[in-house]
Formats: C-alpha cells, sequence, structure tokens
C-alpha cells in the first residue's frame, strides 16, 4: 500500500488532490481545520475508497493540533510515498493593520506546519516518493490584497526549493505548484466586476478549474526529473 498525506483536503484544490491521489491507489491521509460538515459530505461523497481515506480534524493553525494528526499518521502508515503540502490563510484587511497574531497564524499554517510535517515524517518518506507544495501566483507577482498571504506562499517556493538538498540522492523530487485564480467556492462569490478585473490580466480569460491544478499534481507524480521547480498553472495571469 502507497500512503499519500494531503493538508487541507476537503475542499476546493485539496479535494481534487485527494480524488487524484485515491484513483492511483494510494491511502489518503488529510485533514480539515473546522468544517466538519465538509468533511462528512466528502466522506459520503467519496466512500468507494472508504478503506482507504482518512479525514481527521486539525487545525493547522494551532501546533498541538495539527501535531496529533501528523502522530496518527505516524501511527498508522508504514511509510509515506507522497505529500502534498496544500493547506493555506489568508487575512483580509488592511495591511498594516495586521495583527503579529494574524501574521503568525497565516505563516504558521502555509509554512511552519508542512515544515514540522516532513521534519517529523522524515525518516518514514521512501527513496522515489514525491513532495508537492501548493504555492500561488501571489508570491511570484507583486499583489496588494493579503501581504501576508503573498509573503508566505513566496515562502512555501523558497521551501520546496531548498529542500531538494535534503533529499539529494534519494529519488525523491520536491516541488511547488503556482496556480492563478481558480473556480473555487471562495472564488464563485467575487463580485463580477472584480472577476471581470482579473479575466483581464489572464491571458486565458477565464479561471482555472480546479481539475486544472490537480492535474499538475498529477504531472509531478508521474515526472522523475522536474525538481525544485515552481511550476506556474495560471493561466498566463500577469500583474497588471
Amino acid at each position: 500500500m502507497k500512503y499519500a498525506v494531503v493538508t487541507g483536503g476537503t475542499k476546493g484544490i485539496g479535494l481534487g488532490i485527494v480524488k487524484v491521489l485515491l484513483e492511483r491507489g494510494f491511502h489518503v491521509f488529510t485533514n480539515y481545520a473546522r468544517d466538519k460538515e465538509s468533511a462528512e459530505r466528502v466522506g459520503q461523497e467519496l466512500e468507494q475508497w472508504k478503506d482507504r481515506l482518512s479525514i481527521v480534524q486539525a487545525d493547522q493553525s494551532d501546533k498541538e493540533s495539527f501535531a496529533r494528526f501528523v502522530q496518527f499518521v505516524k501511527s498508522r502508515a508504514e511509510s509515506i510515498s507522497c505529500i502534498v503540502c496544500n493547506a493555506g490563510m489568508t487575512i483580509r484587511k488592511p495591511n498594516m493593520e495586521i495583527t503579529d497574531e494574524q501574521w503568525e497564524q497565516v505563516m504558521q499554517v502555509a509554512v511552519n506546519s508542512h515544515f514540522y510535517l516532513i521534519r517529523d515524517c522524515y525518516e518514514m518518506i521512501e527513496p522515489d516518493s514525491r513532495i508537492i507544495f501548493m504555492g500561488s501566483m501571489m508570491g511570484v507577482l507583486p499583489h496588494g490584497t493579503s501581504l501576508p498571504y503573498g509573503v508566505s506562499k513566496a515562502a512555501v517556493h523558497a521551501l520546496a526549493k531548498n529542500l531538494v538538498k535534503e533529499f539529494e540522492g534519494t529519488g525523491t523530487t520536491v516541488n511547488a505548484i503556482a496556480p492563478g485564480f481558480v473556480e473555487t467556492e471562495w472564488q464563485k462569490n467575487k463580485p463580477q466586476n472584480i472577476r471581470e478585473n482579473i479575466y483581464g490580466k489572464t491571458a486565458i480569460k477565464r479561471f482555472a478549474a480546479v481539475d486544472e491544478i490537480a492535474n499538475a499534481v498529477a504531472f509531478c507524480l508521474d515526472n522523475q526529473f522536474v525538481n525544485g521547480s515552481v511550476i506556474e498553472v495560471s493561466g498566463g495571469y500577469c500583474f497588471k
């Protein structure tokens, strides 16, 4: 049995990734922060794979809560062949009004918790494994909407690049995927005028489908030589 861990896998991009891994025969461990109703709905939706899907409540902004999830994985998986560091969060308020606690919370979810996950599971990671981070074009291009989000995603990209040396010689690859705007529930609620503005910055003139981002994860699973890369899946998004 191959084991995979996907953080934040009960909604949006994370759920799309969980489905890809289940279809490929992995036993998938994933977590959610607070939305138990959505998690239960996903469990019902994916019932055909219930023997290979473990959904656990664990808030990544809480170190102790997430540490319990990591211990849960370690107690049940014989080894790990794939880790997808998908979870992230943002704060929507004027940047100079962001508190210390809010800034640290964003970094904890996107960056710190994922490093702790990889560090604590390091001895279980098989040769020729895949470690994939979900970054963002907001970590590539300047974006004024959420400073901590953009900085956290830039840090995610740097973490992926630097971890390559840690797995040198093992066949394990470490990459990040940088989506542009994706048609998740969060984005569907944007006012139409804001959506039109984003279309104007995107050469394809639409948002990505979740499956198009999950397919980029599938590409990383299949390719043995792409390593230390930040793969932009943005439809040609540019800041202008």
